[in-house]
């Protein structure tokens, strides 16, 4: 099969909704196996009978990111099934608590920072490790525009993303003489079970949210996912250590 992953083993994380079940049906479709990780084992189950069903290749591990030995797992099923590990798409996360800094529980700090940046830095140490053995591959960590920018009332969410893009540099820079290139994206609005929520406890605030974005809209996650499977290819080959906006110009203006 021809494509942009064409030949390649990758990793989703986050995989039962939204941009990771995007990219699930993204990555297969340009070519790649795809083990697909989160908590919600009957979405992941499926989704993998869905790809499995058209011909491509799948398998699932359900995986709490926060949990090093559910990550072990999820990375192993991807050499037990398909031999190796070649790319990986850090996608789980946990999204906003809207709340005053000075009035927020200590208990969502930790529940919002554990997921969003202990999550990836757990899955990216274990996969650099795998890719190592196998020598070299590519790792895309899923950050904000809430990591490039702040937002009130979101604190621990804002300081969650922004260590993404921290950790990703800092692994770039490491692990380039390797062979690893890894990358971030930053999403702006995107259409997904967790927006929608919000979006329905806060009347107006996608018009809010459209406003302040140049393009108008709310995005797809079809429309992440096809910006993580170009970083993860070898046509970005050359570019690591990146933060790539894909947030219809939210992060211009």
């Amino acid at each position: 099969m021809w494509g942009t992953l064409a030949g390649k083993v990758a990793l989703i994380t986050g995989a039962s909704s939204g941009i990771g079940a995007a990219a699930a049906r993204v990555f297969t479709r340009e070519g790649a196996a795809v083990v697909l990780a989160s908590r919600r084992e009957r979405e992941l189950s499926d989704l993998v009978d869905e790809l499995t069903g058209k011909g491509f290749e799948a398998a699932y591990a359900v995986t709490d990111v926060t949990r090093p030995a559910d990550v072990d797992r999820a990375v192993s099923t991807a050499v037990q099934n398909f031999g190796r590990l070649d790319v990986a798409f850090n996608n789980a996360g946990l999204g906003a608590e809207q709340s005053p800094m000075h009035l927020m529980d200590d208990t969502v700090f930790d529940a919002i920072v554990d997921v969003n940046l202990r999550g990836v830095w757990n899955c990216t140490r274990r996969e650099i490790a795998q890719m190592l053995s196998g020598g070299g591959g590519a790792i895309v960590n899923t950050s904000s525009v809430g990591g490039l920018v702040a937002t009130p009332v979101a604190a621990p969410y804002v300081i969650s993303k922004h260590a993404v893009v921290g950790l990703t540099r800092a692994a770039a820079a490491e692990y380039a003489a390797h062979g690893i290139r890894v990358n971030a994206i930053a999403p702006g609005t995107t259409r997904s079970e967790m927006i929608e929520a919000w979006f329905a406890l806060r009347p107006g605030i996608e018009d809010l949210l459209h406003a302040a974005t140049p393009q108008g809209r709310t995005a797809e996650p079809e429309e992440i996912a096809e910006a993580a499977a170009w970083l993860l290819s070898d046509r970005a080959s050359f570019v690591t250590g990146v933060t790539l906006p894909v947030d219809g110009g939210y992060t211009l203006v």
